[in-house]
């Protein structure tokens, strides 16, 4: 070190002038690039605002406007921000914090997102379906006849109660919701879902959306999430490579994590099935790319993402209170943008810690997310082409981090 800074020491004034020149023009290059190539996701539609459910007299299909906390979220922010510019100090005291969120009409919201999912959709309605009836019911004002609610078997376990946190589910929420988003589709995916849900009774309950354009796999998870109305929301794939009934896990372990402001995820995680047949039968290639991926992501995402041993499983669980914090600043849409969901929950707002008397002790950095491991098995139809999405999520990934790292993504609207 010593001989490095006398080397400094003992060169020209020119030559460091130079140096430094270079280094700053490498910088707002790169810079400039990134704002070129940084993915930045495209406006919603009007139509991608509505969905589409069945009627009661099983005859005709209804169009509605979608709920969405994230419009008021937004609104609420710009004003922020607007009142931070200006210097008017009643932002603090008349808007809501970047937290807020309306509350739950639901206990659970499952997000499908779909592609050219026909074969393989009804399946994973089927499984899915048939667990959440008997583990949350259906919510009495959900129901087709008005009547009362369809009450499950048996009661899932009651959320844990954290002393002091804030956004706790409500004690009588129940009831759950299915949210399709139909990425685009050019088969019947749509009609098979509609199907199912005349078959089922699912008015209202099953609700379809159509995206006018394809945005990939993560910007219809984003779009879903925005509409999500439960206490805890999922996304999972449609091809039902997930043990649907491992949800109850998830909300346990979703449950251990969660802060004061009652923030935590909790992702399915395959992670314990390397070795296993469903793993091994996979190509030599397929397996490899893998690896080299999970190389990559250790090098280049923060550290508690970068401790995560399966960040792509297709069964992720959030708590309501942790949507405002990842979804609004969503850019990634394509197969990368699980890590982006999980980079997002690391670097959240830190919240207090209360010690037993209420008293602050600290504060809790970040979302904390819980990786649980969950029965998964192979599905034929994957539209993963391994050698190239496997070269576009490294570069995707490359050009996320670095995004976020100079200032190209910000946790700001303006």
């Amino acid at each position: 070190m010593d001989a490095f800074l006398a080397t400094i020491a003992e060169s020209p004034l020119h030559l460091l002038l130079g140096v430094a020149v270079l280094l700053t023009s490498a910088f707002y290059g790169l810079f400039s690039l990134l704002h070129l190539v940084a993915p930045q996701p495209r406006a919603v539609l009007p139509s991608e605002k509505t969905y589409i459910t069945t009627t009661p007299n099983g005859k005709e299909n209804v169009r509605r406007q979608l709920p969405c906390w994230h419009d008021r979220w937004l609104a609420e922010r710009r004003q922020s921000e607007h009142l931070e510019r200006i210097g008017d100090n009643r932002a603090a005291a008349v808007i809501p914090n970047t937290g807020a969120i309306e509350p739950a009409e639901v206990l659970v919201t499952v997000v499908f997102p779909a592609y050219n999912e026909e074969d393989r959709i009804l399946p994973t309605l089927e499984e899915a379906v048939e667990y959440l009836d008997e583990k949350f019911g259906r919510a009495t004002h959900l129901r087709p006849d008005g009547g009362g609610a369809k009450r499950p078997a048996s009661r899932p376990s009651t959320p844990r109660r954290h002393p002091h946190a804030q956004n706790t589910p409500r004690e009588d929420l129940s009831g759950y919701e299915i949210i399709i988003v139909n990425d685009g589709s050019s088969d019947k995916t749509v009609d098979v879902a509609l199907q199912f849900a005349r078959e089922h009774g699912l008015h209202d309950i099953l609700r379809v959306v159509t995206l006018e354009r394809n945005r990939g796999k993560g910007g219809g998870v984003t779009h879903g999430l925005r509409h999500a109305r439960g206490a805890y929301a999922l996304f999972a794939d449609a091809d039902g490579a997930s043990r649907f009934s491992d949800l109850g896990r998830l909300i346990e372990g979703c449950d251990d994590v969660v802060d004061r402001a009652y923030r935590g995820v909790a992702i399915g995680s395959r992670a314990h099935l390397v070795g296993s047949e469903a793993v091994v039968r996979r190509s030599a290639l397929r397996n490899f790319l893998m690896r080299s991926f999970h190389l990559v992501l250790t090098i280049l995402t923060p550290p508690a993402t970068s401790r995560i041993r399966d960040t792509q499983c297709g069964f992720k669980l959030f708590s309501r209170a942790a949507l405002p914090h990842i979804v609004p600043y969503m850019h990634a849409e394509g197969w990368i943008f699980d890590i982006e969901m999980l980079m997002l929950a690391e670097s959240a707002p830190a919240v207090p810690v209360l010690g037993s008397d209420g008293a602050v002790i600290g504060s809790s950095p970040g979302i904390k997310v819980a990786e649980v491991p969950i029965d998964w098995h192979e599905v034929g139809g994957s539209k993963l082409n391994v050698i190239q999405d496997s070269i576009k999520m490294a570069v995707g990934l490359a050009v996320l981090r670095a995004s976020w790292m100079m200032g190209v993504y910000r946790r700001r609207l303006t």
